[in-house]
């Protein structure tokens, strides 16, 4: 399959076989919507990659709330020469097991928390991100007891990130740059950065 983001021949490679096996799962688990499997390469996998431009160089750990298919940490995972250590968090016990799966199939340095993320303990990490999850507000929320104060956040978000930014800003403070989004003209990324209680 090709992809709109320029990939390696062997990187192409890995993300079809990734592809594949998703698609497998999603069978007996919903990890993707039915709808969207045809599209698979450019609604989730592009998606997903996209980010990588805005990933710190220097980033050493990441840490991904509500995974459920991967999105977007594996198919970066899978892309970059030098991945970051990545944590990804599904309470979801079946979806943790696909994660897992994708995990060591494509010897990925990350590690899968099957627990909510109100029930980790672990502070401080480089990259936080969420994909479809819940609006700004309360990923800031929520995310608080994970960051430290270099955390970048990274957000993809839909048409309604103008309106998530505004209800943020009435109880948070941060740094926001907003870059379209390759694959959906009515979405967005948000890079969120800086963050503190109004």
């Amino acid at each position: 399959m090709t992809y709109a983001i320029d990939v390696s021949r062997e990187t192409e490679s890995r993300l079809d076989a990734f592809s594949e096996l998703l698609l497998k799962w999603n069978r007996t688990i919903n990890l993707i919507g039915r709808a969207s499997e045809p599209e698979v390469a450019t609604r989730h996998i592009e998606d997903s990659l996209q980010l990588i431009d805005h990933i710190p160089a220097d980033a050493g750990t990441w840490i991904d709330l509500g995974s459920g298919g991967g999105f977007p940490a594996i198919p970066c995972a899978i892309a970059m020469q030098n991945p970051p250590q990545i944590t990804l968090v599904e309470s979801d016990k079946r979806k943790a097991a696909f994660l897992l799966t994708a995990a060591r199939t494509f010897q990925l340095p990350i590690k899968v928390e099957a627990k909510r993320v109100e029930d980790l303990h672990v502070a401080g990490y480089d990259i936080l991100s969420a994909r479809a999850l819940a609006p700004l507000t309360e990923l800031l929320t929520l995310s608080e007891h994970l960051r430290h104060d270099s955390t970048v956040c990274l957000f993809p978000k839909g048409a309604k990130a103008h309106d998530e930014i505004g209800i943020a800003r009435e109880t948070w403070r941060f740094n926001l740059s907003t870059y379209p989004s390759i694959t959906n003209e009515n979405a967005s990324i948000l890079i969120v950065k800086d963050i503190e209680r109004a």
